[in-house]
């Protein structure tokens, strides 16, 4: 994953917020302490989108639509994250999909955090659910999971509002420069920043830096969100099995959505397939060999 924390010091006069959202840390870097009410505002919409696609949540729409077939009104936010769903699923042969919750919760990555593992459950096909915006219809009952994506797409919304904040602010020594750290998936607006890739099992060590600039930094790890023997989070959704690919991946790329999604589409197939559709540079970590960059990627790579 990316180290937030291996960026360059900020200046003096940067404040610094950080709190707890959609189940883990983030970070504010800006350039004047945000008021309590901007603040507020940032957790609200933080939690809209967790009462939108938590399947923690009893009371969330993803729940609404785990309970049986039917036609279900996705939140507002759903078209970003679902078209470029759609385009991933094509582009990995269907490998990545947003109908994986059920197979994480077969293998204990449920509500209840069991971590107890059952039997692989491959994912309905993302090509049999009607996707007409806003509505889903669904002819199984289907447990979304946007993590693949989902962070990084808040990760945008949040930069938004701080943008809109710091840009209504007629002093201009706090116009400027701003990082939003989703724990690890970065948005940067204004000056660089230089950030470590954090070593997936060293975390005190690092494997290279990227210069960011105007731009999101996402990462995926399977050491991360990891419970168990060859068990993480970065599901195959035609077999339900942890796919066996690159240890780490990093994307860089203009918005945090779609460098999140790649970040996890990197685990299926090469980025020369992505960039079929996609613009974006990359650091890959196989595990038996050595790392591997695009000739574009804004950093260095250590070995």
């Amino acid at each position: 994953m990316t180290r937030g924390a291996g960026a360059d010091p900020a200046p003096a006069h940067t404040a610094e917020w950080v709190f707890d959202a959609i189940g883990t840390r983030w970070q504010i870097d800006t350039p004047r302490a945000l008021t309590e009410s901007e603040r507020r505002t940032v957790l609200e919409l933080t939690e809209e989108f967790d009462r939108g696609w938590s399947r923690f949540r009893p009371d969330s729409v993803v729940s609404a639509v785990r309970s049986g077939p039917g036609r279900y009104r996705l939140p507002h936010d759903a078209g970003p994250i679902m078209e470029l769903y759609r385009t991933l699923f094509e582009l990995t042969d269907g490998a990545m999909s947003p109908a994986v919750g059920d197979g994480l919760e077969a293998l204990g990555y449920d509500p209840e955090y069991t971590l107890r593992a059952g039997p692989p459950r491959p994912a309905p096909s993302f090509a049999d659910l009607d996707w007409v915006p806003p509505y889903l219809v669904t002819p199984v009952p289907v447990v979304l999971d946007v993590g693949a994506a989902g962070k990084g797409y808040l990760a945008d919304q949040v930069a938004g509002l701080v943008a809109q904040t710091l840009a209504a602010d007629q002093r201009s020594e706090h116009a400027g420069s701003f990082t939003v750290d989703a724990s690890g998936d970065l948005v940067r607006r204004g000056a660089p920043i230089r950030v470590a890739l954090e070593h997936p099992w060293a975390p005190t060590t690092a494997v290279g830096v990227a210069d960011l600039t105007d731009g999101a930094l996402c990462g995926s790890a399977v050491n991360r969100r990891a419970w168990g023997d060859g068990l993480h989070h970065v599901l195959d959704a035609r077999t339900g099995v942890p796919v066996a690919g690159p240890v780490a991946t990093w994307v860089v790329a203009d918005d945090a959505l779609i460098a999140d999604g790649l970040a996890t589409a990197l685990f299926f197939v090469a980025p020369e397939r992505l960039a079929e559709a996609f613009s974006f540079e990359y650091v890959l970590m196989p595990s038996r060999s050595e790392l591997r960059r695009s000739p574009g990627f804004p950093g260095t790579v250590f070995r």
